[in-house]
């Protein structure tokens, strides 16, 4: 990345969240201010009950935001990509954070400095308007998990996880889910034991819903499984 192409205010990926309502010269404070950081798969970006004196905006790959259960069982509240600003709620609210990230893969992130964001929350109101809506859209997807592991059956709980991972990672160039997760991460995100997630994945094979190289999944009959999420 050139240092041209690495200023806040030059960067395409700030118009993916609420940066992009930061003003010309509010951008270049923060780009003066920031740090690059790579991050290895596997390694963490912040664990939870971390205390937070900065958010991160992902540059290139993806990440697990997770919390952990009272059973010390990791439950995944969402796949984070690029684009993504990670720990602004624990920033805003001046609160440790509620959740832990782990990179799922080699990843490239920002990192600026919480007194950089709390001048322009203080100034610019259209900022503002624009990290409370990105707030209540996680809040939103948060009641729609609860209500999903609540009323919806370990099948429709992949077959949800599979879509969603195709609809927003796409395929690779052989048509399998861009986004590899392991048969674990596949069990946190819908909240089910491994062995579950095997044996449902398993089904889906022999039912030629998916077929499998791995740990890549491609699935075959997508009409399928939105009906098996619908309860048809």
């Amino acid at each position: 990345m050139s240092h041209q192409e690495s200023r806040c205010e030059n960067c395409i990926v700030r118009q993916l969240n609420s940066l992009k309502a930061l003003k010309k010269e509010e951008l270049k404070r923060i780009s003066d201010s920031k740090t690059t950081k790579i991050i290895k798969k596997g390694e963490s970006i912040f664990a939870e009950g971390e205390k937070l004196n900065g958010v991160f905006c992902v540059q290139n790959g993806v990440t697990k935001l997770s919390k952990m259960s009272d059973n010390g069982k990791d439950q995944i509240i969402k796949i984070a990509a690029k684009g993504e600003i990670l720990g602004q709620r624990s920033v805003v609210a001046d609160e440790i954070t509620n959740l832990s990230a782990v990179a799922l893969n080699d990843m490239t992130v920002c990192y600026i400095p919480k007194a950089e964001l709390s001048q322009s929350l203080n100034e610019n109101m259209q900022f503002t308007q624009a990290i409370l809506k990105q707030m209540a859209k996680d809040l939103k997807d948060s009641d729609d998990v609860i209500v999903s592991m609540a009323q919806k059956s370990v099948k429709q709980r992949i077959a949800e996880a599979l879509l969603y991972l195709k609809n927003n990672f796409g395929v690779d160039n052989e048509g399998y889910i861009a986004m590899t997760l392991s048969r674990e991460d596949i069990a946190n995100v819908v909240g089910t034991a491994k062995e579950a997630c095997i044996r449902t994945l398993s089904s889906f094979k022999k039912e030629e819903l998916i077929t499998t190289s791995g740990k890549r999944i491609k699935i075959e009959n997508e009409k399928a499984l939105y009906n098996m999420i619908e309860g048809f």
